[in-house]
């Protein structure tokens, strides 16, 4: 209920006319309301009032007139190829360091494929996040997922065992992490198990940790987190279903704080062999660095890669209330279906077109307000062209600055998203845009600024993360820097 000031006089909502009405049929005579009611109106009013003003700058107004709550990010969390530390990961993005190498963690040498941009968790020290006994028995899915998760919950100043965050509601609170692909070192180590004819030893542990929803279920675990609890699996859009998901949770009043994004470990043997199938993936072993090429008129696929990127999404008024760190605003985003082809996007990209207006009605912002898109670009040759033709369809490309992060870490599946998100706050905290490296044949139709080969400064407006996935899955969100 918001009763607003008309003429002086107090212009109470339809709940609190109903609440008078219905006072007043119980105990007032002919119309006329008891003093007792009329002052418990009048205290009504009062507390409406306040929570009215309590609630100032709370909230978006949107372009229809409708209020939505703000949404902000207080807190960050990765597992790359770079290592676990969000800071050095973005200055690493910005000196133009690729993550791509051989693969040396299985043999892979007479495949078409040798090179990824792979999590080097032998010499990671994951101690201070997952317990001995279950580093052991985890799929590195569920351990760059545990990590990322309470790494980002510490930068919210919200780590695990805190007081403040013992604090705060436990059902108020919710994750959704998802995977594109699950378990799937667990899955390729069972399967071979299988085929030895040792299927006796198989783990016990091989469906839980297979599953898709089991990163979302540790986590809550370890936080005792009783809001809304799940996994999507969108292929490689995961990451950005995610955290859209969140925020709508948060917007609709069901959580007030949320751990969002995607986490994935596919290269192993199965993941490798499956992509390399699918002819799908860049075969310049000789040169790793120089493989991943978006926009490039060299390209030849993309490059794996994996890690973990989670966010902690937070309503505004419960950050402010709790004095959190506030990074950015999350602003609004959106999700369509190409309903085309299971590996294909649509040539001329109209789905994903319709996908980035959306976003932007969904935020309330104007095409024209967009000054960085931080793209899905994975250097796939008609992946990249295809979403090149939705951008030019929505946004003046001439006054746009767009790069791509996988051309430095690969493509990380249904952690992309949370990673690249990462990637676009920090590039709206610093300033400074990394570069897309090996862009030194930039298809002639791409007018926009790709920032080749060497970081840009842009004071970021609003900014688009875009991420789509196998089955036509497309997805987009906005992140504005954070203003009182």
């Amino acid at each position: 209920m918001q009763p607003l000031f008309v003429n002086g006089s107090v212009q109470l909502s339809g709940r609190s006319k109903r609440w008078i009405g219905d006072r007043c049929a119980k105990g007032g005579r002919d119309g006329i309301v008891a003093p007792r009611v009329r002052a418990a109106a009048s205290r009504r009013c009062r507390v409406s009032i306040e929570a009215t003003a309590r609630n100032e700058g709370n909230e978006r107004v949107r372009a229809d007139g409708s209020r939505r709550p703000r949404v902000v990010v207080t807190g960050m969390g990765l597992v790359s190829c770079f290592g676990t530390d969000v800071d050095v990961f973005y200055d690493k993005l910005l000196r133009g360091e690729s993550g791509v190498r051989p693969i040396d963690k299985f043999d892979c040498r007479d495949w078409d494929t040798r090179i990824a941009a792979y999590v080097d968790t032998p010499n990671l020290d994951f101690s201070q996040y997952i317990t001995p006994k279950l580093a052991r028995r985890l799929d590195s899915v569920l351990k760059f997922a545990m990590v990322a998760g309470k790494k980002a919950l510490e930068h919210a100043g919200l780590a695990v065992g805190s007081d403040a965050l013992a604090a705060v509601r436990k059902e108020r609170i919710g994750v959704v992490v998802g995977s594109g692909m699950g378990g799937l070192e667990t899955f390729d180590e069972g399967c071979q198990k299988l085929h030895n004819g040792n299927v006796r030893r198989i783990s016990p542990f091989f469906i839980p940790y297979a599953i898709t929803n089991m990163a979302s279920a540790l986590l809550a675990m370890e936080g005792k987190f009783h809001g809304p609890s799940y996994s999507v699996s969108t292929a490689c859009a995961t990451g950005n279903y995610s955290i859209h998901n969140s925020y709508m949770h948060i917007v609709n009043g069901e959580a007030d704080v949320m751990l969002c994004g995607g986490t994935e470990a596919a290269v192993v043997p199965i993941g490798l062999g499956g992509f390399i199938a699918c002819r799908a993936l860049s075969s310049r072993n000789d040169e790793p660095t120089r493989a991943s090429r978006p926009w490039d008129r060299d390209r030849d696929g993309f490059v794996m890669g994996e890690g973990a990127g989670v966010l902690v999404l937070e309503s505004l008024q419960h950050a402010k209330a709790r004095g959190a760190p506030i990074l950015c605003e999350y602003i609004g985003g959106a999700y369509t279906n190409d309903a085309h082809s299971m590996t294909e996007p649509i040539a001329d990209g109209t789905q994903v077109a319709r996908c980035l207006r959306m976003s932007l009605e969904d935020a309330s912002v104007d095409a024209s307000e967009v000054n960085y898109i931080n793209a899905h670009a994975t250097s796939t040759p008609l992946g990249d062209i295809a979403e090149y033709k939705a951008i030019a369809s929505v946004f003046n490309p001439k006054h746009l600055t767009m790069n791509a992060t996988k051309s430095l870490i690969g493509h990380a599946l249904g952690a992309a998203g949370g990673l690249e998100a990462i990637a676009t706050i920090k590039a709206i905290q610093t300033g400074e845009l990394h570069p897309t490296v090996n862009a030194d044949n930039v298809m002639p139709e791409v007018e926009a600024n790709v920032v080749p080969n060497v970081k840009q400064r842009l004071a970021v407006q609003v900014a688009a993360s875009t991420s789509f996935g196998f089955g036509g899955h497309n997805s987009a969100c906005l992140f504005a820097p954070y203003r009182d």
